[in-house]
């Protein structure tokens, strides 16, 4: 048993990749407590779901936007550089947000206006630390550093919320915002802390035609597009988290150590799913997998929905978090047999894009619709939603149901123009 914990652990051994995990979970943990924060500072001051939903569009419009750019430039500068920056006006950011709070500057265009610029900063930052990492670590322990951030997140995503609200009942909102700007320099104080020289990446191809190449690899294999297709409409359709400060406080009435739990739920079912999901093997039709997942998924929420007893309403997030870990394990393997090597970065960075501004713009759309049917209604609404687009995608998405989870991926030869490959059909 020692030993198998001795090579979970692994990538920890390496002194520069153990500093950058410390200093990113600590990060974690604040970025989480912030998001509660401004969800409950929001509403409190507003009374109104479709402001909460403003404030998931503000963030969503950069990480959209900007995200491919940021993908670019990690891929052309000092990367360690380029982080010190990001890591350093973010924190400075949520230290003029925390000091507005403090001083009763509530106005909602100032936290809009932060919110926006702090996404903008992070569109930048992603991308180069994932782009880090692999220079940290020996290419044999590149998985298991991988993996040790996954669990980085998923625990932070438990204690951070949990924290942030007890933080916000037992001391202040402002409070929670400096602890979220000071996290920040725990990834600066381990990037100034590391030893290696990390050369910057010099790429042959740059800019617009590499990215535009990637998109029409992606156009010219079904099985890709249909996959992100999916996946971005069942978040836009079944997004929880702008709505839980509303259930917290209107519906379920338990305040804002209840609202912690409630964001913390999601993440305790992702890694019980996640746990689960890699003692079994790949299932012989992984798409079609997907597909029942998100349907399991829209049905959880909708359910969500209709609860009043808190702890089924738990129980309903924690079973979503589940299904949508499993989801998200299954996307990303079928992503990597249908990819070539030479298209992985772009094809990942384009799924990032769905991912990431996916769950915001949904956050968005409750919004909205709650304001016009009421929360419950917004949720029943959107998971029925979720369930009638997975549904039918075994007419508008008829590669993900015969997918067989063969080999798709293929060697691009040097002559032959990546415009001339013509990509196999999932079902030959």
């Amino acid at each position: 048993m020692r030993g198998q914990w001795t090579e979970a652990l692994a990538a920890l051994r390496f002194r520069d990749f153990r500093l950058l995990w410390a200093g990113q979970f600590v990060s974690m943990l604040g970025t989480q407590m912030q998001t509660v924060a401004l969800s409950w500072l929001v509403y409190d001051l507003t009374g109104s779901p479709a402001q909460l939903g403003g404030i998931a569009l503000a963030r969503a419009i950069p990480t959209i936007v900007l995200s491919l750019f940021g993908g670019t430039l990690a891929d052309q500068v000092d990367r360690r550089k380029l982080l010190l920056v990001t890591q350093t006006t973010a924190a400075v950011l949520l230290g003029v947000l925390a000091l507005c709070v403090s001083l009763g500057w509530t106005a909602l265009p100032l936290l809009y206006a932060l919110a926006f610029a702090s996404a903008a900063a992070m569109s930048f930052d992603s991308p180069a630390r994932q782009a880090l990492i692999p220079a940290l670590v020996p290419r044999e322990r590149l998985a298991n550093a991988l993996t040790l951030n996954v669990l980085a997140w998923d625990v932070a995503a438990v204690v951070g919320p949990a924290l942030g609200g007890v933080v916000i009942a037992r001391v202040s909102v402002a409070a929670a915002f400096w602890a979220d700007a000071v996290s920040y320099l725990a990834v600066v104080a381990a990037l100034l802390a590391m030893r290696r020289d990390i050369p910057a990446p010099r790429p042959e191809r740059r800019g617009w035609e590499a990215f535009l190449d990637g998109l029409g690899f992606v156009r010219r294999r079904p099985i890709l597009w249909q996959l992100m297709l999916l996946d971005f409409f069942a978040v836009v359709l079944a997004s929880t988290t702008g709505l839980l400060p509303v259930f917290a406080r209107d519906v379920l009435g338990v305040g804002p150590d209840g609202l912690g739990l409630l964001f913390a739920a999601p993440s305790i079912g992702a890694i019980v799913g996640a746990a689960l999901f890699a003692l079994v093997p790949v299932p012989r039709r992984p798409g079609r997998v997907v597909v029942w997942v998100v349907v399991g998924y829209g049905a959880a929420l909708a359910a969500f929905g209709l609860s009043r007893w808190f702890w089924l309403s738990l129980g309903l997030l924690a079973l979503s978090g589940a299904l949508d870990a499993v989801s998200m394990a299954l996307r990303h393997t079928v992503r990597q047999l249908a990819t070539p090597d030479a298209y992985r970065g772009r094809v990942g960075a384009l799924a990032s894009v769905f991912s990431a501004g996916g769950p915001r713009l949904g956050q968005f759309q409750s919004g909205i619709l709650a304001s016009l049917v009421g929360p419950a209604g917004a949720m029943v609404v959107g998971g029925i939603g979720c369930v009638a687009v997975a549904l039918a995608s075994r007419w508008w998405g008829p590669d993900l149901w015969r997918y067989a989870g063969e080999e798709l991926a293929e060697i691009v030869p040097e002559e032959e123009s990546p415009e001339r490959v013509v990509a196999r059909p999932a079902g030959e």
